[in-house]
């Protein structure tokens, strides 16, 4: 007998999942496989937390909206998107193609992730230039690699504890850095943090290498312009980017500089989000984590508990 849940949401969930493949087309599927070899577990497997993390549509969508808000904070970083990527007319282009990276080294089979890996580090070869201030950058910097990778561990993250509506158990966390952090070691990172404290420190080391900069601004007013279209005439079209903005740090908030307005108008994002969430949840259970599932031969009802 269906549950109440599932007759309330059943009226939104068509128009929930066209929305979200018309927002991320799964062009990704095309080149990656997700439904074989058969067993193949691929880079971290069905019990893992990054399986489990990743699963959740509304808090990854808007840890990686908050993940791009905190990367604007490294001018090195930024200098290589500035230079090197189309993100004034393709910020959302750059979303997508991050979504397909987190999508397929988390749920592909093994030899598909690390082929997905290979190519980002040939990409990555090729970017290099030098920041604002004089100072060359690569983007195969093992330093920066580890900035990129932290803000957006972080990010999805509380992403999924702030949206998903399932309580994570103790050390959860600590297992999702831990796992994570071998596609960054793999690209070159080094350093990476490999637990929540590993993390918030890491955070406090790096502060003083951060700063709001023009650059930063003009990058942030792009991604402001970005109006995803939303299922639902009500909702406001900045939800997923505003509920990203209340995953953010403290520090990055003050960095940042938003105002009182702005983290008010971030916390009501974040209830209208949390309130929708079983909504998406109901509506994507087709989607690439429940392919992955059944290709190990597990039912997709178990990502949403915790071993």
């Amino acid at each position: 007998m269906p549950s109440p849940l599932d007759l309330l949401t059943r009226p939104a969930r068509e128009p929930i999942r066209r929305w979200v493949l018309k927002a991320f087309p799964r062009a990704d599927t095309g080149s990656v496989d997700y439904d074989h070899p058969h067993g193949d577990p691929g880079l971290f497997g069905p019990h893992s937390a990054t399986w489990r993390v990743h699963s959740d549509f509304p808090g990854m969508l808007a840890g990686g909206l908050a993940a791009l808000t905190l990367q604007t904070l490294h001018p090195l970083a930024l200098a290589g998107v500035w230079d090197h990527s189309n993100f004034r007319g393709d910020l959302l282009g750059r979303l997508r193609r991050t979504t397909a990276f987190v999508s397929g080294t988390t749920y592909a089979p093994r030899a598909q992730a690390e082929a997905l890996i290979e190519h980002v580090r040939q990409i990555h070869a090729h970017i290099t230039g030098h920041g604002e201030d004089g100072r060359p950058y690569s983007a195969d910097d093992p330093d920066l690699l580890t900035w990129v990778h932290v803000s957006e561990a972080c990010c999805f993250l509380q992403g999924y504890r702030r949206y998903s509506h399932i309580a994570m158990p103790a050390g959860a966390a600590d297992r999702y850095y831990d796992e994570v952090r071998r596609i960054a070691e793999t690209l070159g990172a080094r350093d990476v943090p490999a637990s929540e404290r590993e993390v918030t420190e890491y955070f406090r080391r790096i502060q003083p290498e951060l700063a709001f900069t023009e650059r930063s601004r003009v990058v942030l007013g792009l991604l402001g312009q970005v109006r995803l279209p939303v299922p639902a005439a009500s909702l406001s079209r900045d939800l997923f980017l505003l509920a990203g903005h209340a995953l953010l740090p403290d520090w990055a908030v003050r960095m940042l500089g938003h105002t009182s307005r702005q983290q008010r108008q971030a916390r009501l994002a974040a209830h209208a989000l949390w309130s929708i969430a079983p909504v998406f949840r109901a509506a994507l259970k087709d989607g690439i984590a429940s392919r992955a599932c059944r290709r190990v031969d597990m039912p997709s009802e178990q990502l949403q508990r915790w071993a």
